[in-house]
């Protein structure tokens, strides 16, 4: 099974166990340890080795949940992803839990690529765009990558509209390499 897929099961899990007030701290708790595992190679180290034992992981992970201040619920939920052997999905189970948030609240994550900077005025038209079109709040997170040449790549969850002189490019190379 795709780990995604468990992390979107195990993030659905922890959304139901918690109240309205709890799902921030949550939603933070579970994005520290997401950079943690993703910054921190011992962190990752000691929850994936076989030579720390279960009490030691656990020890970890309610040391960093407690400095956290994450909902007490999310104690048992981390100490069940350890007798799963499934602390290594923290990753992904954060970012599913991050959109159940958003989905919650009615916010759609947007990712916009530009081959330049934009300009404020134009980030601004393009969120107010995309809020009408979308008919419901969005959070847009701009990123400038180069090699896009020129024009706009926009993912809105699975959904990738490529309207970039590089996607144009590579289109109609894997058109004409069809043949």
């Amino acid at each position: 099974m795709n780990k995604s897929i468990i992390g979107r099961r195990y993030a659905s899990a922890l959304f139901q166990l918690l109240d309205q007030s709890g799902i921030e701290p949550a939603r933070n708790a579970l994005g520290a340890l997401q950079q943690g595992l993703e910054g921190a190679p011992a962190l990752k180290h000691v929850l994936a080795s076989p030579v720390f034992n279960f009490e030691e992981k656990q020890a970890v992970l309610n040391e960093l949940s407690q400095r956290m201040q994450a909902p007490p619920v999310m104690r048992d939920f981390l100490t069940q992803l350890l007798k799963k052997n499934r602390a290594i999905l923290l990753p992904e189970i954060s970012e599913a839990f991050a959109e159940l948030a958003d989905q919650q609240q009615g916010i759609q994550q947007v990712w916009v690529g530009s081959a330049k900077p934009l300009e404020s005025a134009e980030k601004e038209q393009i969120k107010h765009e995309l809020t009408q079109n979308l008919h419901h709040g969005v959070e847009v997170a701009f990123e400038v990558d180069p090699h896009l040449i020129a024009g706009l790549k926009i993912k809105i969850g699975s959904r990738v509209f490529d309207n970039t002189v590089l996607g144009r490019l590579t289109s109609m190379h894997a058109q004409l390499t069809k043949g």
